[in-house]
């Protein structure tokens, strides 16, 4: 496992929970908007298992849950031997994903690795490629939208927004992409000034809340972040 951050405790992370958040290093997006470059771009502090799980055996009782995000984390070869020795810890496990590796997404779920799992939903379908700077198989990020869908696990579907990058539209497409989705979160734009991209800017409270209208059509639980 390659860890390039960790925060040793959070009470954003993982919704309703007390949690450490680990960040693994890579990824296989290059998403403008992405506040963790350093994770994806650059060279990164590295964390050892050891040290890491040291750390949460020390803190049971005190901590909910674990919130292994990224960077991509499903890139990471050993995720599963090591989200199995977090496992004995006896803490929840939450993934984030962007969906891009659906066979280890359903994988993880199918195996009671995870508790709960937060997916990226970059833009509309034929978006994708543009916004992840990427040549991406959107096959398989629908296929990660269908396995969520089947609603083993408790989910999340979110999107970053930003002014220079999403429109109207593309949330319409997505309503009707994730219909029937449990949960959906607009997260607002901010520039932690650790980005890839530049001059990208953030739609107002009151736009966002345009948009969480237009998704309500087709999606149960619409909610807005970072306001």
């Amino acid at each position: 496992m390659l860890i390039g951050g960790f925060q040793k405790m959070t009470m954003l992370d993982y919704p309703g929970k007390v949690a450490a958040t680990i960040f693994t290093y890579g990824c296989n997006f290059r998403c403008p908007f992405c506040h963790n470059a350093t994770l994806v771009i650059d060279e990164a502090q590295l964390f050892s298992e050891d040290e890491i799980l040291s750390y949460l055996n020390k803190r049971k009782g005190i901590l909910d849950g674990v919130c292994i995000t990224g960077g991509e984390p499903l890139l990471q070869h050993d995720i599963f031997d090591f989200i199995e020795k977090v496992r004995e810890t006896g803490l929840l496990i939450k993934l984030d994903t962007n969906g891009s590796y659906p066979d280890k997404l359903k994988e993880a779920i199918d195996r009671g690795l995870v508790d709960y799992v937060a997916m990226d939903i970059k833009t509309s379908e034929e978006n994708y490629s543009r916004i992840a700077d990427t040549n991406v198989k959107i096959e398989d990020i629908k296929k990660s939208v269908r396995i969520l869908l089947e609603n083993k696990v408790d989910y999340e579907f979110r999107t970053t927004v930003v002014r220079e990058l999403h429109t109207k539209e593309d949330f319409e497409k997505i309503s009707v992409w994730i219909k029937g989705a449990k949960r959906y979160f607009l997260q607002c734009f901010k520039d932690s000034e650790n980005l890839i991209g530049n001059n990208l800017s953030a739609y107002t409270p009151l736009e966002l809340e345009g948009f969480s209208e237009v998704l309500k059509n087709n999606i149960n639980e619409v909610n807005i972040r970072g306001i």
